[in-house]
């Protein structure tokens, strides 16, 4: 199985949290999810500095250039990425067809990739 996963550097997840702990919970919970489920993960672009993506639209451009059909991509919260989707719904939705499915991780109550799809 093969994925791409989000990370949104500049997201703090509620008052009581850092920016570095917010960064640091998502990354913990995507890297057991993706440890946990035997999930290849994807790097579409060689000069990429990190794993993962941290801007939306550089995996949207990644995407339209490669065009590859990937299992799913991985994603904290829906609230990691909503500016991005309430600002470019119809690219929101182009970007999601790349993938069978896109797992937002607070969603799912076991961390089974199986159980979700």
């Amino acid at each position: 199985m093969k994925g791409i996963y989000f990370i949104n550097e500049k997201w703090v997840m509620n008052d009581y949290k850092t920016l570095d702990e917010s960064l640091e919970i998502q990354k913990e919970s995507i890297s057991s999810f993706i440890s946990t489920n035997s999930i290849e993960t994807i790097k579409l672009n060689p000069y990429q500095l990190n794993d993962y993506y941290t801007i939306p639209h550089a995996l949207y451009y990644d995407l339209k250039q490669t065009k590859p059909q990937i299992d799913c991509l991985i994603i904290y919260s829906e609230k990691v990425i909503e500016d991005f989707i309430e600002s470019y719904p119809a690219r929101w939705l182009v970007l999601k067809s790349f993938f069978n499915k896109v797992v937002f991780l607070d969603e799912v109550q076991s961390y089974h990739y199986q159980d979700i799809v």
